[in-house]
């Protein structure tokens, strides 16, 4: 009875000293943290892969808390709401922006029409989500080795159609034709109708029977007949 006795003053005692502490707050940690946490959450799916958040307060927030107690956010715009409580067990309104930024490659130099894009041209630069729009190139290989369509202008995003696979082959060039039939290999000179980069269907005219003929571009001046 003695050791039942002294085991219920123990725990009586750490009742009482829970009931006068209160309740155990999480430790404080940067307010941008947590948003940027919610943020992440709220938004999941709609975020790119390599985005990130920048997480801009409005001036003269707290600068520390413990958990979001309530969150709102304008996917649109990325303006937040959010109420957080802090190590007084108080909620504190907080807002400001959280900016989706994507590190894109963009030209470091005005470049022209029927150049091939080199690694030298090129910076990686990161910037707001909607600057960079949902038609520009966002990987640094979709952008380098690429002949330039439209001109590119420095420091710009560069929209997809703006540049092409490298032309192998030029409208009028003379070019050899070539024919494969099972283990059977002819050629003919031809000379191509169209422009083509590697891999595009093209039109040729074969010069000894004046007949155009479909091809694919398989190597610089080099076709193969489509059959």
């Amino acid at each position: 009875m003695k050791r039942v006795a002294i085991a219920l003053f123990v725990l009586f005692q750490l009742a009482a000293a829970l009931v006068v502490a209160g309740p155990v707050l999480a430790q404080a940690v940067p307010v941008t943290d947590l948003i940027e946490e919610r943020a992440v959450a709220e938004l999941g799916a709609t975020l790119p892969a390599k985005a990130k958040l920048d997480i801009r307060m409005a001036e003269g927030m707290i600068k520390k808390g413990n958990f979001v107690q309530e969150f709102w956010i304008d996917p649109d715009s990325g303006q937040f709401i959010a109420n957080v409580v802090t190590d007084s067990g108080v909620p504190q309104r907080v807002w400001g922006l959280a900016m989706v930024t994507l590190t894109v490659p963009v030209p470091n130099r005005r470049i022209v029409p029927d150049e091939i894009v080199r690694a030298q041209d090129v910076s990686l630069v990161e910037m707001p989500m909607q600057r960079v729009g949902s038609y520009a190139i966002n990987e640094y290989d979709q952008l380098v080795g690429q002949q330039v369509r439209r001109m590119l202008v420095t420091g710009r995003p560069v929209p997809r159609n703006s540049v092409m696979p490298p032309r192998i082959i030029s409208r009028g060039e003379k070019v050899k034709i070539r024919l494969t039939h099972g283990g059977l290999q002819l050629t003919a000179k031809g000379r191509a109708l169209d422009d083509a980069h590697k891999g595009q269907e093209l039109r040729v005219v074969n010069l000894s029977s004046n007949k155009a003929l479909s091809t694919i571009a398989m190597a610089a001046g080099v076709v193969e007949v489509v059959q």
